[in-house]
């Protein structure tokens, strides 16, 4: 199999591959048991798979297209903590891709400056041609304006919205690489529903205008925060390609992991804080929350940076969801039922018993002594809750996905992944509790948060919203 050149747009060539072989291989399928017990060499399935991991790695880091999007999602998920270990080379080397994105030159950097702001280019005072960050969409620069402003200026790739939308409109394509995460993950999905949600949200991702969007409304929403930072768009330094922010200041993911272990438990609960408040206190969340997209401060405040990744969430589903948590958490079986009913989840001939074993599940986190302590272990209990293990068979052929809660699993895989690496201790449910307003704070950030709420007037997650 080889690789073949797709022209883009602006002349580039994407580098793509078949994904039909990948995902056979990837399930360390009979092909390779026999060409290992034909050499008599036991490690031949796990070189192979290495160098299978590397190779499309390369592929999907030079597309910059929505591939790579869903090889940085799958590499989130730890697959030696779920058993899963020949998907471990994959998740190994697709973890790549959340950081080692190949960077644009600086004169195409400037050339889509000029293409997408016209004379308005001028409005930087300094700008640095070497990136501060790239990803898959884009990469970002530092920049001056004119008024002593630093920004952060987001310049995406050229091609990759056309590229992006082909790969989305590929249906075999798409749902190849998402069996692959099935695979991984050993659940069962309903891949049209969630196919239909992330074709909606990763073709937001490439729209600057609808990011700069969301932005400007969680900023909105976290106005006067005492913890959390939002930066604020610079409407006159964007378009189409170009998305220019203030510039928040901060440690990054590797620097924040040497910090104070005081320091580690704060940062631990501002994210989870984060995570959760655009639903408690408005109608958005922020659904990409991996560890590349805050900014880390020695007073306890965290930079929140990327709003590619947004739901706007109606207000039926959004409060049946928070009502349906709290009733686990509560151990409240009979009406976490009839929600679940309610939002379409389960059908009502799963039984009892599975029903509260999902619910068991879901709520893991606040079923644990309080506070929870995060570690590698904490990770692989939380992923055997999600999807299962090997002594552990999740009944969730019987729990639907709906569109409105594709990337719930995402989000918490990501939130994990950031409290293990901090080794973080977080009061989740009482924090939890406290953002629905059913109890009062617990802990310091907890009292200034609420004082803010209280003073911005705004409900809490168990309050119905003033929203469709």
């Amino acid at each position: 199999m080889t690789p073949t050149d797709k022209p883009v747009p602006n002349g580039r060539l994407r580098r793509t591959m078949p994904l039909a072989g990948f995902t056979a291989r990837a399930a360390g399928g009979r092909l390779v048991a026999g060409l290992r017990a034909r050499a008599g060499d036991e490690n031949a399935v796990e070189r192979f798979h290495e160098r299978t991991a590397d190779r499309y790695t390369e592929l999907l880091g030079a597309s910059k297209g929505a591939l790579m999007k869903a090889g940085q999602i799958l590499s989130m998920i730890d697959a030696d903590a779920i058993g899963n270990a020949n998907f471990a080379p994959y998740q190994k080397a697709l973890s790549r891709l959340r950081a080692d994105a190949p960077p644009m030159p600086a004169d195409l950097v400037h050339a889509v400056l000029r293409d997408e702001l016209g004379s308005r280019a001028d409005f930087f005072a300094e700008f640095d041609g070497a990136p501060i960050a790239a990803a898959s969409i884009g990469q970002v620069h530092k920049a001056v304006l004119h008024d002593g402003r630093t920004v952060a200026v987001k310049i995406q790739y050229p091609g990759v919205a056309q590229a992006i939308r082909d790969d989305l409109a590929n249906t075999e394509l798409l749902t190849t690489f998402m069996r692959l995460g099935a695979a991984a993950t050993g659940m069962t999905i309903d891949i049209r529903s969630m196919a239909a949600e992330i074709t909606a949200r990763v073709t937001e991702e490439v729209d600057y205008r609808h990011e700069a969007a969301m932005i400007t409304a969680f900023a909105d929403l976290h106005h006067g925060h005492p913890f959390i930072r939002i930066p604020e768009v610079v409407p006159e330094a964007s378009a189409d390609r170009v998305l220019t922010m203030t510039y928040l200041d901060g440690m990054d993911w590797t620097e924040a992991l040497h910090a104070d272990q005081d320091l580690r438990n704060t940062w631990a609960e501002v994210v989870f804080r984060f995570i959760n408040s655009g639903s408690r206190h408005g109608n958005l969340a922020q659904v990409d929350p991996h560890p590349g997209n805050f900014r880390f401060n020695p007073d306890g405040t965290v930079g929140c940076l990327d709003f590619g990744c947004v739901q706007t969430l109606a207000e039926r589903p959004r409060w049946l969801f928070i009502a349906m948590m709290h009733a686990g958490i509560e151990g409240r079986y009979e009406d976490c039922r009839a929600l679940m009913l309610e939002m379409g989840l389960i059908s009502a001939d799963v039984s009892p018993a599975d029903q509260r074993r999902m619910v068991a599940d879901m709520t893991h986190a606040t079923s644990q002594p309080q506070p929870v302590i995060y570690t590698a272990e904490q990770m692989t209990r939380s992923l055997h809750a999600l999807f299962g293990g090997k002594q552990n068979s999740l009944p969730a052929g019987q729990m639907a996905v709906t569109r409105e809660f594709v990337f719930l699993p995402r989000m918490q895989i990501a939130f994990d992944h950031l409290a293990a690496g901090l080794r973080a201790t977080v009061p989740v449910r009482a924090i939890l509790e406290d953002l629905a307003g059913v109890a009062e704070p617990t802990t310091e950030l907890g009292k200034l948060h609420h004082a803010w709420v209280r003073e911005r007037g705004l409900p809490c997650g168990l309050d119905h919203h003033d929203h469709p």
